[in-house]
């Protein structure tokens, strides 16, 4: 099973007096349109997830819609878009592995969109890591897996950038 770890796009600052609840802070017009030409990069090259699944925030959820969307302007067919409550920052990473070995019994490849430290915390915890992985705004990591995602069982397969593919 292939699983691509997705860190949310560009948002608008945290502690904007725009947005005092922070779960509503959007992704921002030019993050939205760098992140969209990201996703369509990637799925010209392979990234076309059967599932995606997203943490509940805004700017998680508009990431994930443009992953969806890429995946469908590649010609494939349009993943299914779910809300995970452990992907909110701070979740339960042990809650999903377990809802991820479900879902892998059923799709041959899915997306996690989180939240920054948690996406290269768990990104180093599946590939058999301590501490944390360096996640860009907006970038994308490979991980490979035998079967279903669990922690140390996992290969690297790349972690690329907006910046990478020149977006």
């Amino acid at each position: 099973m292939d699983l691509y770890i997705v860190r949310h796009a560009w948002a608008g600052h945290y502690g904007d007096p725009q947005w005092p609840d922070d779960f509503e802070r959007p992704l921002s017009s030019a993050g939205k349109e760098r992140f969209a030409e990201f996703a369509e990069k990637l799925a010209g090259r392979g990234f076309l997830p059967q599932l995606v699944a997203t943490s509940p925030l805004v700017r998680c959820r508009q990431t994930a819609e443009l992953v969806v969307d890429a995946v469908e302007k590649a010609g494939q067919q349009r993943p299914r878009l779910v809300e995970v409550e452990a992907l909110v920052p701070g979740g339960d990473f042990d809650e999903l592995i377990e809802w991820s070995k479900e879902r892998a019994k059923e799709f041959d490849s899915m997306a996690w969109v989180g939240h920054a430290p948690g996406v290269g915390r768990m990104t180093a915890a599946l590939i058999g890591g301590r501490g944390e992985i360096r996640f860009a705004k907006g970038a994308v990591a490979a991980v490979r897996f035998p079967l279903a995602p669990e922690q140390g069982n996992g290969e690297l397969r790349w972690l690329l950038t907006a910046k990478m593919l020149g977006c």
